[in-house]
């Protein structure tokens, strides 16, 4: 069954070329090269990988897409503005940030989108949370 699998996740973006930027220069990621079927690779840890899917179509979600679990979110956070990363601050019932943080029960969490617009997020684990 599936109780072990190496998972790709597959994210469907409009621009191959400024999301390998986004995700390789600002982000930080592995590039592998396109594979055979067009897809932008990136190696992630545990042998996962990040499969950017190119169409002009695509449509944002609005949701969040992808999260990545950081240490330290605040010296990510920080590490990824230099690099030209914007996140956003939101302030409704329920979902406050501060410093563009919002504690979620036992995370903390921040967002951002790609060049498409996918929602992406940074979470850290509070301990003992």
């Amino acid at each position: 069954m599936l109780s072990n699998p190496v998972i790709t996740t597959i994210l469907q973006v409009r621009d191959g070329g400024s999301s390998v930027e986004f995700y390789r220069d600002r982000l930080g990621l592995s590039y592998s090269g396109q594979n055979t079927e067009g897809q932008e690779m990136f190696a992630l840890a545990g042998g996962a990988a990040l499969a950017l899917m190119p169409g002009p179509d695509t449509t944002p979600t609005g949701r969040t897409e992808l999260s990545f679990e950081v240490p330290d979110i605040v010296a990510e956070i920080k590490s990824l503005e230099g690099n030209g990363v914007t996140f956003a601050d939101y302030d409704l019932p329920g979902l406050k940030t501060v410093d563009h943080i919002c504690v979620l029960g036992s995370e903390k969490a921040a967002w951002f989108e790609d060049p498409t617009g996918n929602v992406l997020c940074l979470h850290e684990v509070i301990p003992g949370g």
